[in-house]
């Protein structure tokens, strides 16, 4: 944790974190498990966007960033996050975009639909 927080106070500059540069070969040996998809719901939102394609990315991503600000903030509980992303997944379609103009819509787009809907369902 200390080279991400390093990296983060110091961006863009570089400062020393005070911790030894990885060694995989020390390392030996890593091991994944599979992760758990009941509890981890967003990953499941995150794959189902990606399969959607064209803005959706776009609007999970703003959604998620409103409503985990809400839950920063107090006024959201934090598994209702993953509850927020999917209503607003489901009530801003995917639609293909090529500019960034697009883009930019589809993420106030996002980020109204998740205001509407927690304040319809968490306020």
């Amino acid at each position: 944790m200390r080279t991400a927080l390093a990296h983060a106070l110091a961006w863009p500059e570089r400062i020393e974190a005070g911790v030894a540069p990885l060694d995989p070969f020390k390392i030996g040996q890593l091991n994944f498990e599979a992760p758990d998809r009941a509890t981890f719901r967003c990953l499941d939102l995150a794959y189902a966007a990606l399969a959607a394609g064209g803005t959706a990315p776009t609007v999970l991503n703003a959604a998620n960033e409103i409503a985990v600000a809400a839950f920063l903030n107090g006024t959201l509980p934090f598994l209702a996050i993953a509850e927020v992303i999917e209503a607003t997944l489901a009530a801003v379609p995917a639609e293909p975009q090529t500019t960034l103009e697009g883009l930019i819509y589809a993420d106030l787009t996002g980020r109204r639909e998740a205001q509407r809907i927690m304040r319809g369902a968490f306020c």
